[in-house]
């Protein structure tokens, strides 16, 4: 095989969606996984609809989730221009050829000297490739018109440039969306008329919703754009990680893979012609596995400016790291830190009756007033002396196990279950602590009457 080249050519109309960045990932996924190389082309022809910015927006998102490329417009290459509009000349030079041997024809505009160029579709010719991931596809010359290939500005239509630019920069695989199927035929016309061999083509299936409707921008009950996950605090790894499970399943089903082991184990035969569904659930829960192998310094760099948006006095390390240790488990993403921290200062303090009856039968009112007496003179920034005061309330009860630490528990915090009880209050505080005792006590007695 000869070395492989794949490439992503994407337009600079906006940002990097989910689509794109799939679209991208299985052709970087492909490249590295036989050894070949990866390119970026930026189609930037439809000049009315590119957005200033577009391009330096999907390089940074791409290279955000950890792909390289070996050529570019940022870094250059022998293939170069790497921007379509750079290359007009190129477009012009190969529709005039067309032009010369009689595949195409001069389209006047009407009362002017300036024409469009427009390929003359063979009669009665069968055209048909092999698709990686369909098989072999069949279209009809009959069912297509007469096309334009170079408009009367200078301006290439996509389906003529694209032929150009992967044979002029070698390109030997093109793994792209569906909807680009019906594109193929004018293509393989274009190869054809230059002779020119066909790049191996792969037809990615659609990604849908949870509707089970094909992913649209105007769906707003799905993030799509990449910069907003990375907005969110989601991992670049987890992201990459989930976007390569939509349409391709790696061997015993394994769903948390890094970057080497999806290079590794890509096989393009295994990608799927289903629609592929966009799992909310499962790309919170791949991220947060990947939240959970963080080092406490790498977690507190993730979650930290989200709290200090949310205008959250971090009193100091010890502190934010306690704030983690609790919290760590229970995050999907960066951005939920603050609704966890919310949740747990919360000043609207309620015991609901399930919790309340799992302590009625404890000697709750003993237990919490020595608790209050003992901590009143000791250091509640340090949680080792909190957890001797608990011990030392269970010695002076004589109460003991559940029945003194469940009660503590949901006096303090209105739960039945959670991480270390000391440091958790530590980071409540004092105040926060006791006026909690103070309420339980005062909904135990009216339960009691």
């Amino acid at each position: 095989m000869k070395k492989v080249r794949a490439r992503y050519a994407p337009s600079p109309t906006g940002h990097l969606h989910i689509g794109n960045a799939r679209t991208a990932l299985f052709n970087y996924l492909f490249a590295r996984r036989y050894g070949g190389e990866f390119l970026i082309r930026i189609e930037d022809t439809d000049v009315a609809r590119n957005v200033e910015g577009g391009i330096e927006s999907q390089l940074n998102n791409l290279k955000w989730l950890g792909m390289n490329w070996d050529e570019g417009p940022d870094i250059g290459g022998n293939f170069g221009p790497y921007n379509q509009l750079q290359r007009l000349d190129l477009y012009k030079k190969y529709a005039h050829e067309l032009l010369d041997k009689g595949f195409a024809y001069k389209d006047y505009k009407e009362g002017s000297e300036d024409y469009a160029i427009r390929f003359k579709v063979p009669e009665n010719v069968t055209y048909s490739f092999d698709d990686v991931i369909r098989g072999t596809l069949k279209f009809e010359s009959s069912d297509v018109e007469d096309w334009i290939i170079l408009k009367d500005n200078g301006i290439p239509t996509y389906n003529f440039a694209v032929v150009i630019d992967d044979h002029y920069m070698e390109i030997t695989h093109v793994f792209r969306g569906e909807e680009h199927i019906t594109n193929t035929p004018k293509q393989l016309m274009v190869y054809d008329a230059f002779n020119w061999e066909y790049p191996t083509f792969g037809h990615m299936t659609i990604i849908v919703n949870e509707d089970r409707k094909k992913l649209s921008k105007r769906d707003t009950n799905t993030i799509q754009f990449i910069e907003d996950y990375k907005n969110l605090g989601y991992l670049p790894e987890a992201m990459l990680n989930f976007l390569s499970l939509l349409g391709w399943s790696p061997k015993d089903d394994e769903e948390i893979l890094s970057k080497e082991e999806l290079i590794s184990l890509f096989d393009e035969h295994k990608l799927s012609a289903a629609p592929s569904y966009f799992d909310k659930q499962k790309l919170a829960y791949i991220n947060s596995r990947y939240i959970k192998m963080l080092t406490l310094d790498e977690l507190k760099d993730l979650t930290r400016p989200f709290l200090m948006n949310q205008g959250v006095e971090i009193k100091n390390e010890l502190w934010f790291e306690s704030l983690l240790t609790i919290l760590k488990d229970r995050l999907n993403n960066g951005a939920e830190i603050t609704k966890y921290y919310d949740e747990f200062f919360h000043e609207n303090f309620n015991l609901n009756k399930e919790v309340l009856n799992e302590i009625k039968d404890f000697d709750n009112e003993t237990l919490l007033n020595k608790f209050l007496e003992l901590i009143e003179t000791i250091d509640f920034t340090d949680s080792s002396l909190i957890e001797q005061v608990i011990k030392e309330t269970g010695k002076q009860t004589q109460i003991k196990g559940k029945a003194l630490f469940m009660p503590l528990r949901v006096a303090t915090t209105g739960e039945l279950h959670g991480p270390s009880l000391p440091v958790q209050l530590s980071l409540l505080g004092q105040d926060i602590v006791k006026e909690r005792i103070k309420q339980t006590l005062q909904i135990l007695k009216g339960e009691t009457k």
